[in-house]
């Protein structure tokens, strides 16, 4: 009951923000204004920040403020030991600064090197790649510090990006395939080349950053193997937590920031976030809906591993479907269905018989290319579309 509860106010607030920003007449941009505005700096500003809450589709700056705020609050409770500090962030590894700060430098790099693709298109491409990969886990497999920090902001730039352009340009646009297809398959290609040069060079590695890396002490544990409690408020909690879990976070008050932060956008102009195509809130309660079901379905594996993927439909095969095939409610109700069927499990699975030294995030891209590709794909073919 909570978690359709949830849904519900999910779904009620989304559409009452929509409604009330086609109400009113607002000077917040819209989407097509990154490609058209004449005040490039604001608009390159604007495009970084959306980068950071992109992985949900929403792409808009009030969203990755939310977002960031959120997990702020999360962090500052954890540090001083507060009650409210809800799943540990970043799994309890203390090292949510250094992940943002090799993200943002990151996402910083990705433009120096790759933001003549968006000058030169005049047309989305996929920046953000950089933020929700391979940076965020080099410090979870390394440490702390700002020399790991820039290992990894340098690494994404140089093996991810670059393999996100090439797979989405000239394979899944031709191929008439969502864009995430490709993005996450080069978050996980890339990582894969960047951990098989961790280990390569392991020894210079250590010395460089100046940690006794070895092969056994590279895999971080997903943090505390229980809960007191799985019941109605755990349930709710996790849910929220999920919109937060692909920037690496996996903390409620993150994803609650990311979820106001985009009801505030689409209130404020509703051609802002989902890339202007006025389905927010049929994206949200798709995204609320695979989540809740995803959480029920494997509370098990919840309880027995201590952390489960369930957020994997909730950035990919949802949010794909509505924006491929409209936000009908049998597209919404399907994508939802079938992506907390399949998603967790075959990422779970996939994490499993990685090496010990490869983060296990790399089966959840593969995961989600998979899956969103297979149900996409069998959508089309149901719906006659």
């Amino acid at each position: 009951m909570a978690a359709a509860a949830l849904v519900a106010v999910v779904g009620s607030l989304s559409m009452l923000a929509q409604h009330l920003g086609q109400s009113w007449q607002s000077s917040w941009p819209a989407y097509d204004d990154y490609f058209s505005a004449s005040d490039s700096v604001f608009s390159w500003g604007r495009w970084l920040l959306g980068d950071i809450s992109e992985p949900t589709f929403y792409k808009h700056e009030l969203a990755s403020l939310g977002l960031c705020v959120g997990a702020f609050f999360a962090w500052l409770a954890a540090y001083r030991g507060s009650r409210w500090q809800g799943f540990p962030i970043a799994y309890g590894s203390g090292l949510w600064p250094w992940i943002l700060a090799a993200s943002t430098l990151s996402l910083l790099l990705n433009q120096l090197l790759w933001g003549w693709t968006l000058t030169n298109t005049g047309n989305w491409q996929p920046t953000f790649v950089v933020f929700v990969s391979l940076p965020a886990a080099t410090v979870l497999l390394l440490g702390r510090g700002w020399r790991v920090a820039m290992l990894g902001a340098v690494m994404g730039p140089l093996l991810v990006t670059p393999l996100a352009l090439l797979l989405i340009n000239y394979l899944c646009i031709p191929m008439g395939w969502p864009a995430v297809i490709g993005g996450v398959g080069a978050m996980a290609l890339g990582s894969v080349t960047a951990f098989y040069l961790y280990r390569v060079f392991r020894g210079a590695i250590a010395v460089w950053v100046r940690l006794p890396v070895k092969p056994h002490e590279m895999l971080l544990e997903q943090g505390p193997r229980h809960e007191a409690r799985f019941g109605a408020g755990w349930t709710v909690r996790r849910i929220l937590a999920d919109f937060s879990e692909s920037q690496f976070y996996g903390n409620e008050w993150a994803g609650l920031g990311l979820i106001v932060g985009v009801l505030l956008a689409v209130a404020l102009n509703p051609l802002g976030p989902a890339y202007g195509s006025l389905l927010l809130p049929q994206i949200l309660v798709g995204q609320a809906m695979t989540s809740a079901i995803g959480t029920i379905l494997w509370r098990r594996k919840w309880m027995e591993k201590g952390w489960y993927p369930t957020y994997v439909p909730v950035v990919s095969v949802v949010p794909a479907c509505v924006i491929d095939l409209g936000g009908s409610p049998e597209v919404i109700i399907l994508s939802a269905c079938a992506g907390a069927l399949i998603g967790p499990p075959l990422a779970s699975w996939v994490s499993e018989h990685l090496p010990s030294d490869f983060h296990p995030y790399i089966g959840n891209m593969l995961s989600m290319a998979l899956s969103t590709l297979t149900i996409i794909l069998w959508l089309r073919g149901v719906l006659g579309m």
